[in-house]
């Protein structure tokens, strides 16, 4: 499996991409995968700090995508800012992230590691009393993530 990230400097510019460029590469790859899913988020905050689309000082992503309950959004957004942000900007191998949303009460977390190791211990002790104070279980429906080695011959 792998995961491919993709970051638009506007919105303008990804439209014009589908628009102008999307189908004629998407020709040229067929056949070298089986599957794929895409979706589409909108950022809405920063994790830790001003993010940039940048994978040099990082080892691992950590992905976490979630669909909310519709009348729990708010609140998932506001844990997220209030509660996540502050654990995970605390955590000495977290080196940045973005929240993004998209329709349909979807949700995408995107931190960014400097190793294994250093998520690892985020997780262990802070990811079940988080989880608690932030009510995540009342607040999503569905969730989805993976811990992705990043492959620096892949980064463009």
């Amino acid at each position: 499996m792998a995961h491919v990230f993709a970051f638009w400097e506007s919105r303008a510019f990804y439209d014009s991409f589908m628009a102008r460029s999307h189908d004629r590469l998407a020709a040229a790859q067929s056949g070298t995968f089986k599957e794929s899913q895409v979706k589409l988020f909108d950022h809405r905050f920063d994790v830790k700090t001003g993010f940039e689309p940048r994978f040099t000082d990082a080892d691992v992503v950590r992905v976490a995508h979630s669909r909310v309950h519709e009348e729990r959004v708010e609140h998932f957004a506001l844990m997220q800012e209030k509660v996540w942000n502050p654990a995970m900007a605390g955590s000495p191998g977290m080196v940045r992230g973005l929240f993004g949303d998209a329709p349909g009460n979807e949700f995408l977390v995107l931190s960014m590691w400097q190793s294994a190791a250093e998520h690892g211990k985020y997780r262990v002790e802070r990811v079940e009393r988080l989880t608690l104070r932030a009510q995540t279980a009342a607040d999503v429906a569905e969730l989805a993530g993976d811990i992705v080695d990043l492959e620096a011959s892949w980064t463009v």
